[in-house]
C-alpha cells in the first residue's frame, strides 16, 4: 500500500512545478528580492499540495480508471490502496502543504493562490471536466496560478504579457491532451467532454494557441524591456523549436497525451529547456 500512496501522489508531476520558477530570472532582473528559504518552503508546500489533488483525482475517476487501457493500473483504480487510506493522504498533504506554503512569506496572497488552485481543481473533479471547453481552460489555469505563484513567492507583479504567453501554451498542451485522447480511441464513455471535441477542432486549436504562445513570447520579450539591448530575441529560436517539436511529437507520435512524459523521455525537449534557460538568463544580463 505504501508505493501505491506514493504512486498516487504523483511526485514525478511535480516537473509542472517548474512554472513556478519561471518568473524568478524575469523578477531578479527588474530588481526583485529572492529569499531562497522562503521561495524553496513554498515550491515544496505547493508541491504536496499539488499531490493532494492528485490523489483526490484519482480517487474522483477510479470506476472510470478501470475501464482506461492504461488508468486502469492506477493504485485505486487496480483495489491496491482503499479509499480510506486515499482520503487519509489527502488530509494530510494539504494539511503540511498549506501550512509550509503559509510560512513562506507574503502569506496571504500565497495562500489566495495556492486554495484557488485547489477549488478550481475540485470543481474540475466533480464534473467540469465533463463540459467541452471549460476542461481545457481549467486544466490550463493551473499552470498560470503557477506562474501566479512564482510571483507571489517573490512579492513581483506578474506581468500582462508573461501571463499571457502562459495562458497560450497552458491552452496549447490542454488541447494537445484532448487530441491524444481522441487518437488513443477513447470516447465521451471514459470521458464525456470528449463528445465535444473533433480532431479538425483540436487541431485548428492547437494551432491557434500553438502561434499565440509564440507570438506573445516575442512581444513580452520586445516590450518588458528587461533584456539587453541585442539580446532580446536570443531565446525565440528555443521557444518556437519546443513548440514545434510538442506539436510533431503530439501529431506524428501520438505523444501529447502527458507533457510531464514528454518531458522526461525527450531529449530534444530537454536540451530546448535548457537552451531556453540559458539565452534567457544572458540576455537578462545575469551572467
Amino acid at each position: 500500500m505504501f508505493t501505491g500512496l506514493i504512486r498516487l501522489a504523483r511526485p514525478k508531476h511535480w516537473a509542472k512545478n517548474v512554472f513556478v520558477v519561471l518568473p524568478v530570472p524575469f523578477a531578479l532582473a527588474a530588481g526583485a528580492h529572492l529569499a531562497p528559504a522562503g521561495f524553496l518552503l513554498g515550491l515544496l508546500g505547493f508541491c504536496l499540495v499539488t499531490s493532494a489533488v492528485y490523489t483526490f483525482n484519482d480517487l474522483s475517476d477510479a470506476q472510470a480508471d478501470r475501464f482506461h487501457p492504461k488508468k486502469r493500473h492506477r493504485p485505486l483504480a487496480a483495489g491496491q490502496v482503499s479509499r480510506g487510506a486515499a482520503i487519509g493522504q489527502i488530509v494530510a498533504l494539504l494539511g503540511v502543504g498549506l501550512g509550509l506554503c503559509w510560512a513562506a512569506g507574503n502569506s496571504r496572497t500565497v495562500m489566495a493562490i495556492v486554495l484557488a488552485y485547489v477549488v478550481i481543481n475540485v470543481a474540475y473533479n466533480l464534473g467540469a471536466k465533463h463540459v467541452a471547453l471549460l476542461d481545457v481552460f481549467l486544466l490550463s489555469s493551473g499552470f498560470v496560478i503557477r506562474v501566479l505563484l512564482g510571483c507571489a513567492l517573490l512579492a513581483a507583479p506578474p506581468s500582462a504579457w508573461l501571463l499571457l504567453c502562459t495562458s497560450a501554451l497552458a491552452l496549447f498542451l490542454g488541447f494537445a491532451k484532448r487530441r491524444a485522447d481522441l487518437k488513443e480511441g477513447l470516447d465521451h464513455q471514459h470521458r464525456p467532454s470528449l463528445r465535444g471535441y473533433s480532431l479538425a477542432f483540436l487541431d485548428q486549436a492547437i494551432s491557434i494557441t500553438a502561434g499565440i504562445a509564440a507570438l506573445s513570447y516575442a512581444l513580452y520579450s520586445i516590450e518588458a524591456k528587461l533584456l539587453l539591448p541585442g539580446r532580446e530575441m536570443a531565446s525565440m529560436p528555443f521557444v518556437v523549436y519546443g513548440i514545434l517539436e510538442y506539436l510533431r511529437l503530439a501529431d506524428v507520435e501520438g505523444a501529447g497525451g502527458s507533457p510531464v512524459d514528454v518531458a522526461y523521455h525527450s531529449l530534444t525537449m530537454q536540451v530546448c529547456a535548457a537552451g531556453w534557460m540559458a539565452t534567457v538568463t544572458w540576455g537578462l544580463g545575469l551572467w
